[in-house]
């Protein structure tokens, strides 16, 4: 609740928030900072209606595990269903298609199609909305594809979200393996007991030793929205792992169009990494105008890698005082 007050006191621009649901009954796609019980989830979607904000829960389970296809599992999630619709939750975003179809027959609650259903094609757009979506988050994959971006926006009626801040590697071979590992570690029992998050490490690893990776990563910058505006006005910040200063600082980045800083402050994913890199967003200026043509060929091309040691530097450390130097001198590795 503090956090949800430190955000709609901090911009009057937020047309929505969301957070996730109670992982007893259906999984999310990240990791939980907190299990809320129905009368947390009833304190804020009132506070947030107060403010004219939107309230939205995010149950984008990839993997049920099968669970909500038995009786006692169907009950469960439906009683769940029930009562955020009881509290006045105005839209739940999922990614199992059955769920899509199950709130669109007994829910009046918008249904938005979560990012993990991955819509990176006109055609899969059109089944989700012949389901009964309200809204659908586009695969951030297709980001930096206009003409598949705007041939969804003609196959379908319903409203489109972009993900703006996700900083997951393109074509990530972990994807769908990674985001079935939080379904299960994030959702009904039983609960794993693993040793580490594997997927995690190894991303960030391969971005440390391949920096190019952190600009081929399909974000999209403030200044780029205008460029969007064709497709869609509704916009999503990632990072309900983060404190509110770093979201609102997001917010006020994108609702500005604008960001004089390291673009990796704005990157949800990889924070662990981001005292590493500094790329300065303001330089990045023409960088849409290359992607818009290219043809993801990134062995024959070669644009990412040449931008990333023109513009990005490395901080390193001697004794205690930290400084900047490019990325080239380091021979393209940190």
């Amino acid at each position: 609740m503090e956090g949800l007050e430190d955000l709609l006191s901090g911009s009057q621009d937020i047309y929505a928030v969301y957070m996730a649901g109670t992982p007893d009954y259906v999984g999310t796609g990240r990791t939980n900072l907190s299990a809320p019980g129905l009368e947390e989830i009833q304190e804020q979607t009132e506070f947030a209606h107060e403010k004219g904000v939107k309230m939205e829960i995010v149950l984008n389970s990839s993997c049920m595990g099968g669970q909500h296809l038995t009786p006692q599992g169907f009950n469960k999630v439906k009683w769940y269903f029930d009562r955020l619709n009881d509290i006045g939750i105005d839209s739940i975003t999922v990614a199992e298609p059955y769920f899509v179809e199950m709130l669109a027959k007994d829910y009046d609650m918008e249904i938005v199609v979560s990012v993990l259903s991955f819509v990176d094609s006109p055609q899969k757009a059109e089944f989700y909305e012949g389901m009964g979506a309200d809204t659908i988050v586009v695969d951030p994959a297709v980001n930096r594809d206009f003409s598949k971006l705007e041939a969804i926006r003609e196959s379908v009626s319903c409203n489109l979200k972009l993900l703006v801040n996700e900083g997951c590697l393109y074509q990530c071979p972990f994807r769908y393996a990674h985001f079935n590992f939080f379904s299960h570690a994030n959702g009904p029992g039983p609960k794993l007991n693993v040793l580490d998050d594997y997927y995690y490490y190894k991303c960030l690893s391969l971005r440390i030793n391949d920096p190019q990776q952190l600009v081929k990563s399909p974000w999209i910058r403030p200044e780029d929205i205008k460029e969007y505006k064709h497709i869609t006005d509704t916009f999503k910040i990632g990072g309900r792992t983060h404190f509110p200063n770093w979201i609102l600082n997001n917010v006020q980045a994108y609702i500005q169009e604008s960001y004089d800083g390291n673009l990796m402050d704005l990157l949800d994913c990889p924070k662990d990494i981001r005292d590493l890199f500094y790329i300065p967003n303001k330089e990045l200026g023409n960088a849409l105008e290359q992607w818009k043509r290219c043809d993801k060929n990134c062995s024959k091309c070669g644009y990412c890698k040449r931008l990333i040691e023109k513009i990005v530097q490395v901080y390193s450390t001697d004794g205690t005082e930290q400084t900047l130097q490019p990325l080239k001198s380091t021979g393209g590795t940190t």
